[in-house]
């Protein structure tokens, strides 16, 4: 069957191994000192390992393939002595506090206890610090006026939803792109973000992703962009936490 599956570059790889825990179904293992996959029908193609790779070893591809078996991953993984993953496709119970299950390390079913509730704000009274559009990468241009002399925000697509404060303590004064690492091709993010830093005079790059190791990506696709520009490009990189504290 044609679907999206994980290729590594073995020129690339250096067989560093960061790959492999980020795989909840072990599809990658580290042979001959390289990372490979295990078999076609243990990887599920979502890219968990994406934002791993040091190297940028590892993309996705669409290409003929056996179909993810989930039977086969719960026998694989019982042969390592590991739980089998539970996936978001499939019927599960809701998680407890706090709890995070298998599956992608992004994209666990997790809870937790809502923040305290604070006086209430009317709606619509808050001010968007929003100054153009579009902001998806797919669809903006990268000759469009606002990227001219801008200091620059490139935000993994739940970065809004998970931190409260983003368009006071972010977003205000600068242009923004917006996109998913995981759902989307990372290349073609490096690829138009590359001709974005090239075409317009950015004064400044902040990229703000998420914890979760696949949107690593997005940091990666930025950093390498910026390294094709040729420009010298001052350069922040916050993660934030799935409950919307920033990490670092």
């Amino acid at each position: 069957m044609l679907r999206k599956i994980v290729t590594i570059n073995q020129d690339k790889c250096d067989g560093c191994g960061l790959c492999v825990p980020s795989c909840a179904e072990g599809a990658i293992r580290i042979i001959n000192g390289k990372a490979v996959l295990a078999a076609d029908n243990l990887c599920d193609g979502l890219g968990a390992c994406l934002g791993e790779c040091p190297r940028d070893a590892i993309h996705i591809e669409e290409r003929e393939a056996d179909g993810f078996d989930e039977a086969a991953v719960e026998k694989h993984l019982a042969a390592q002595g590991r739980p089998a993953p539970v996936h978001q496709h499939a019927p599960q119970a809701p998680a407890a506090a706090g709890h995070h299950g298998g599956g992608c390390p992004g994209s666990r079913a997790m809870s937790f206890a809502p923040p305290q509730a604070v006086a209430s704000t009317p709606v619509g009274s808050r001010q968007s610090q929003l100054g153009q559009w579009p902001v998806q990468l797919h669809l903006v241009s990268t000759t469009a006026p606002y990227f001219q002399g801008a200091d620059l925000l490139i935000t993994a697509d739940c970065v809004p939803i998970a931190y409260a404060g983003y368009h006071e303590d972010f977003l205000k004064g600068k242009a923004v792109v917006m996109g998913c690492p995981k759902l989307d091709d990372n290349n073609f993010y490096t690829q138009k973000l590359t001709e974005l830093f090239s075409k317009s005079d950015i004064r400044s790059i902040t990229v703000l992703r998420m914890e979760v190791p696949c949107c690593g990506g997005i940091g990666m696709a930025a950093r390498q962009a910026l390294a094709a520009s040729g420009k010298q490009i001052p350069y922040s990189e916050v993660t934030i936490g799935i409950q919307g504290q920033i990490k670092g």
